[in-house]
């Protein structure tokens, strides 16, 4: 197609939608000279009018109408295709702050950077390591990474991850030493490593369930830590039980350096959710992101 014939076009359908050479020429930006000229000028490309003129609107004719209903939808195609691909480039370049756990960090992003760096060279990630429940908007975050179970009120919220197994570790040497735990009230006799929720400032219960009901426990210990990571540890200094996303201790089971125990009573969590207000302006950044570290 020439280059002048789909300005020409473009002209052509926007005249259609105004129903008038003047609001045609308002909307495209021109005055109506301009508009009525290059009209002509395409009829006369054509060979044929394209519109019934009166003093003060236009109608199309059967030609036009043909013309007309061949061709406005192929625009607003286009156009969509052209503003997909400006958002796609302002995709490519930008800033995210985006606040994490540090399991989050290592099972959904860490395996797979070195590639969102090699396809997105213009996105810089600002990343926050906190275990807590992180207000984005009042802190300046463009995104967080939780638990779904944990996640901020009144925001979207995009799966990133299955749903987690959890574990109860402990070491060799220490189960050696005091025995192995076969229900869940079996804790009450061992040193339990156990976890301090950051947000709220609680001792986390412990969640069990069996072929009734599932329930919670209050762990007793003497260590308590805010960060997941000593207390997984701890346990594997031999100091007590503690609890894990199971895939967070994966290559610990794996080495022998921690044993699970009372498997058949750990439930599961919700997987790792992206959230994120509804407002958010860099949308086109964050787009880039979900569709990188989304599960596959």
């Amino acid at each position: 197609m020439d280059r002048n014939d789909l300005h020409a076009l473009q002209t052509f359908v926007t005249i259609a939608d105004q129903g008038s050479l003047r609001a045609a020429a308002r909307v495209l930006g021109v005055n109506p000279p301009a508009v009525s000229h290059q009209l002509k000028a395409f009829e006369t490309r054509l060979g044929v009018p394209l519109f019934a003129r009166s003093t003060r609107s236009v109608a199309l004719t059967q030609a036009g109408r043909a013309l007309y209903e061949g061709s406005s939808h192929l625009l607003g195609a286009l156009g969509e295709t052209l503003e997909n691909t400006r958002n796609a480039a302002k995709a490519r370049s930008g800033r995210l702050r985006i606040t994490l756990p540090f399991r989050a960090w290592q099972l959904i992003m860490a395996p797979k950077i070195a590639a969102f760096h090699s396809a997105y060279p213009g996105i810089e990630l600002d990343l926050t390591i906190e275990e807590g429940l992180t207000d984005v908007i009042a802190n300046g975050f463009h995104a967080g990474i939780r638990l779904g179970d944990h996640l901020q009120d009144n925001m979207v919220a995009i799966r990133l991850s299955a749903a987690e197994e959890t574990a109860y570790v402990a070491a060799p040497e220490y189960l050696h030493r005091h025995g192995t735990p076969h229900t869940p009230e079996d804790l009450l006799h061992h040193p339990c490593i156990r976890y301090r929720q950051p947000s709220s400032g609680k001792v986390a219960d412990w969640q069990f369930f069996d072929a009734l009901r599932e329930f919670t426990m209050t762990p007793r210990g003497t260590l308590i830590f805010n960060d997941f990571r000593s207390v997984v540890d701890a346990a594997a200094q031999g100091l007590g039980i503690g609890w894990s996303l199971k895939r967070g201790v994966q290559d610990e089971l794996q080495r022998g350096t921690l044993i699970q125990v009372l498997a058949e009573y750990t439930p599961t969590r919700p997987g790792f959710f992206l959230y994120f207000p509804k407002q958010i302006q860099d949308f086109g950044l964050l787009r880039a992101f979900i569709e990188h570290f989304r599960a596959d």
